[in-house]
């Protein structure tokens, strides 16, 4: 009995949709071959976790951008997605060379590349010439790509803050905007409960490093230059109320400061909630003292 041979497609925008379309199905394999590739380059589970977890994203979303670009081509495909440009941003937040960024990118393409050729000539897709035009839009796109996140890496690299305390207070920042970021040079644990205080005045750090050591707390304290004060976390693995501190605060002797203070919070969102309720207050507070 013979068996019907499947047809085989008609036309190169074919041929290449069932390529895209075969690759497709071979998704999971793809990427954990390439994050193997990527860890190989360089582990990056020693850097910060948010760091770690974007990379995944990353992968995935460079996978995606491959496989669209073999069936659309290279007219059709669109800009390289935003969350490939905001990992390169975060690589040099990270202190992530550019060198060790592309050679991750290198990899998986050259890897994308051999699964694209396997899949092409074992399924009689392309062969010869409509091969080799496919493989040369898959590299000037790759070089797209290349330049896109080589460019975000640099300005991100060169807007970095040189000294510790700028570099805290961009994090700070960040964070207080939902960016991603890398805040392992924060020392302090986002993960805990936390009480948020603005303090404005002479010797404000001085005081709330006080604070801190006499409730057994750690201490974030920024300089907020575009209030003039200071902007305090008091983080630890148990729950502190505001009237705990407030108390405190007066056994130090504090009466020469401005200070406010928020409601206790937990984790990331305690942590931005409890700053805002103190720096809402702030201009309260100043006109009262006025």
């Amino acid at each position: 009995m013979k068996v019907k041979a499947q047809p085989r497609p008609q036309t190169i925008s074919q041929a290449r949709a069932e390529l895209s379309r075969r690759l497709e199905e071979r998704r999971e394999e793809i990427e954990a071959a390439v994050m193997t590739r990527v860890y190989a380059v360089a582990d990056p589970t020693d850097l910060d976790p948010t760091y770690a977890e974007g990379l995944k994203a990353a992968v995935t979303a460079a996978v995606d951008y491959g496989l669209a670009a073999i069936e659309l081509g290279e007219d059709r495909t669109p800009p390289p997605p935003p969350i490939l440009l905001a990992q390169a941003r975060l690589a040099a937040r990270a202190g992530v060379s550019l060198d060790t960024v592309l050679r991750r990118y290198f990899a998986g393409h050259a890897l994308l590349g051999d699964f694209l050729i396997e899949e092409a000539e074992g399924g009689r897709l392309l062969r010869g010439a409509p091969l080799q035009r496919l493989l040369r839009t898959q590299a000037a796109l790759f070089d797209r790509l290349v330049a896109a996140v080589s460019e975000e890496h640099v300005k991100e690299a060169e807007s970095r803050p040189s000294s510790a305390p700028e570099r805290r207070q961009e994090c700070v920042r960040g964070l207080l905007a939902g960016e991603l970021v890398d805040d392992s040079e924060l020392g302090y644990d986002l993960g805990g409960h936390h009480l948020g205080l603005m303090v404005k005045g002479d010797g404000a750090h001085e005081v709330v490093r006080e604070l801190a050591r006499r409730l057994d707390r750690r201490l974030l304290a920024v300089c907020r230059e575009e209030e003039a004060a200071w902007a305090c976390w008091l983080g630890g693995r148990r729950r502190i109320e505001t009237w705990e501190a407030l108390q405190a605060l007066g056994d130090i002797g504090a009466d020469q400061l401005l200070v406010t203070v928020g409601e206790p919070g937990e984790g990331l969102s305690g942590w931005r909630l409890s700053h805002h309720q103190a720096k809402a207050a702030l201009p309260i507070a100043l006109r009262g003292a006025v």
